[in-house]
């Protein structure tokens, strides 16, 4: 028995919204392959060690802060700008303080701008690569060891990078479970006093 023109509207209709929430499903994975393979969007590379070549030629590095309007810590660079050569190590700190009462974990985002350097900045380790747990009160420095690739030099359009910057956005996560038993744990026994 064929459908009547209502029908097959509502099949059709259905199959879009079919096709349209499988698209919007993969579009955050498949955009996040596309980033890493390209450098798209500031995505950085990441190595185990340092370049084996170093340039003569210098490039400035901009470091940038900020937190999630709902992460209560505050967030900065130690310094604002470094100048080193196309392919040396460098090391730079960003400080963390949690000025709550409580514990707070968060994780930090990252990106890389101009987009064309994002494929050419690597880092070798970085505070972003792990979960940050702070302590009520407490003020940390994090590291993050880094290069930009020789390579930039050739790009077609990486080439004219003269100025790259690094920014992060903190967002506060749920605790570990361990330090969420820790806390859980530290609440039962103070009511057992």
């Amino acid at each position: 028995m064929p459908l009547r023109a209502p029908q097959k509207t509502v099949v059709k209709l259905l199959g879009v919204v079919t096709v349209m929430g499988a698209l919007a499903w993969a579009s955050v994975p498949f955009y996040s392959w596309f980033c890493a393979v390209t450098g798209f969007g500031g995505t950085v590379d990441v190595a185990e060690t340092g370049s084996d070549v170093i340039l003569d030629e210098t490039i400035k590095i901009r470091f940038d802060a900020n937190t999630d309007p709902d992460m209560p810590w505050h967030f900065k660079p130690v310094v604002n700008t470094m100048e080193l050569r196309i392919g040396e190590t460098g090391l730079a700190f960003y400080e963390a303080y949690n000025p709550t009462d409580r514990v707070v974990a968060g994780t930090a985002s990252y990106n890389v701008a101009p987009f064309e350097a994002g494929g050419f900045f690597t880092k070798i380790d970085c505070f972003c690569f792990t979960e940050q747990v702070l302590q009520p009160g407490e003020r940390v420095l994090m590291p993050v060891t880094f290069y930009v690739d020789p390579e930039i030099t050739t790009d077609r359009d990486a080439k004219y990078v003269h100025r790259i910057t690094l920014s992060y956005t903190f967002h506060e996560t749920d605790l570990p479970e361990d330090y969420a038993a820790l806390d859980v744990g530290g609440s039962s026994d103070t009511s057992l006093n």
